[in-house]
């Protein structure tokens, strides 16, 4: 490894512990590596730059960023939790199982865990708090809960991860299903188990009826089939995963026009915050291309494999090792702006070990979403405190079991292949 590079990486983490913005900080370490390299051409800086983005594949973020804010203007949102309360209402904690189901729900319309926590924290938990929950527990459930989003299709970090290791994203979001349903059942589990132990009360006593659930279920039903439009139109080929994300958009619009509670000033709206959220995210994949540039020229994949396979010979103990570092990493740098650097590292590494692609992205994503919870740059925590005025630090020990959850699923996902594989086998 040379020293300019050694001292581009250093420059970059520095900036980024000094809360300089993501792709600012990305951008000066690469630029530190152009100009005091003389074998590196400046051009291909700028080259970089524009190409990271222009992939196809990365289409599909627009596309779903503005379908899942047009959702929340068409009144989806209150039809889904409706439906959530009356699944949910008999529960252990039935407004905290709302929180998770709803989480749920929403991540196969929004793909934004921000945007989920964010809403979440507005809507439930006053109404979890006047009900007798806890602050501290409110807030950690709504943000705990959003970590659901990314790991249901159309999850932004499943699209990032396709593009970036040329892995399908319609296999991604198949697997989705299946970690994002264990992550919510095993998540309803301790939010029953913590309700029982404080006496968190439950919504209703009563039995649901035929009649009930009609009700409730009949206004969510076309939110709903949103996600599986998606991956049945992906699986039998009408269309691509980018094109889904244009077709959600048709169908997010149809559904403002249906419920009659979208108007034109909220299109305008939902395009204004597209604009903003996705220019957020395609910076850092722009600066994060022009590093895994450089690091493609030094080499680095190549010589971290080399090294690690001669270090460690099992993959089971190469998994257990990656899966600490991720956990770290995820704790200080935001985990789109990690993909696209230690992505293009990692994921071949696991392929010379025999490990399952699907699989490995799937874990990969999974350590990303804890990052976002994690002290003590993790984003979820922060959007959520900041909404619902929780204080940092009774929310991180109010989050320990959640944390331990987590590992554990994590574990599982690690070791266990069929969570992430089995309906990608049956799908595909």
């Amino acid at each position: 490894m040379s020293d300019v590079l050694i001292l581009a990486a250093i420059v970059m983490l520095v900036l980024l512990f000094l809360k300089v913005p993501v792709y600012i900080a990305v951008l000066g370490g690469s630029a530190v590596y152009f100009v005091l390299n003389p074998t590196a051409n400046p051009i291909i800086f700028a080259q970089q730059a524009i190409t990271g983005v222009e992939k196809i594949s990365l289409l599909a973020i627009p596309f779903f960023v503005c379908a899942g804010i047009f959702m929340n203007y068409t009144g989806v949102t209150k039809r889904i939790m409706d439906f959530c309360e009356v699944i949910t209402g008999r529960l252990p904690g039935g407004l905290a199982q709302v929180n998770v189901l709803l989480s749920t729900l929403m991540g196969g319309l929004s793909g934004s865990n921000i945007a989920d926590a964010a809403m979440q924290s507005k809507m439930l938990v006053p109404e979890m708090v006047k009900k007798g929950f806890s602050l501290e527990f409110s807030s950690v459930v709504t943000a705990a809960s959003s970590m659901i989003t990314p790991l249901i299709p159309p999850g932004i970090a499943m699209i990032l991860y396709g593009s970036i290791a040329n892995v399908s994203i319609g296999k991604l979001f198949i697997s989705g299903f299946g970690v994002g349903a264990l992550l919510c059942i095993t998540m309803m589990i301790l939010v029953g188990y913590i309700s029982i132990k404080r006496g968190y009360g439950n919504i209703t006593d009563e039995k649901v009826t035929a009649k009930r659930f009609w009700e409730v279920f009949k206004p969510a039903f076309l939110p709903l089939c949103l996600p599986i439009i998606i991956i049945g139109g992906i699986r039998i080929g009408i269309f691509t995963a980018t094109e889904a994300g244009a077709a959600a958009i048709v169908y997010a619009v149809m559904l403002g026009i249906i419920y009659k509670e979208m108007r034109i000033k909220d299109v305008f709206q939902g395009l204004k915050e597209t604009i903003t959220t996705t220019s957020s995210i395609m910076l850092i994949v722009s600066a994060a291309s022009v590093f895994s540039w450089i690091l493609t020229k030094e080499k680095i994949p190549q010589q971290l494999a080399g090294y690690i396979m001669t270090v460690i010979t099992n993959k089971y103990v190469f998994l257990l090792v990656i899966n600490i570092f991720l956990l770290i990493v995820g704790m200080f740098i935001e985990g789109n702006a990690s993909m696209i650097v230690l992505v293009p590292l990692l994921a071949p590494i696991a392929a010379e070990y025999g490990i399952n692609e699907i699989q490995f992205a799937m874990v990969y994503i999974f350590n990303n979403a804890i990052g976002a919870l994690s002290p003590p740059m993790g984003t979820l925590m922060f959007v959520t405190c900041s909404i619902t005025k929780c204080k940092t630090w009774p929310f991180i020990k109010e989050a320990v079991p959640f944390y331990i959850l987590l590992v554990f699923n994590l574990l599982l996902l690690t070791y266990f292949p069929p969570f992430t594989t089995l309906l990608v086998n049956i799908f595909y």
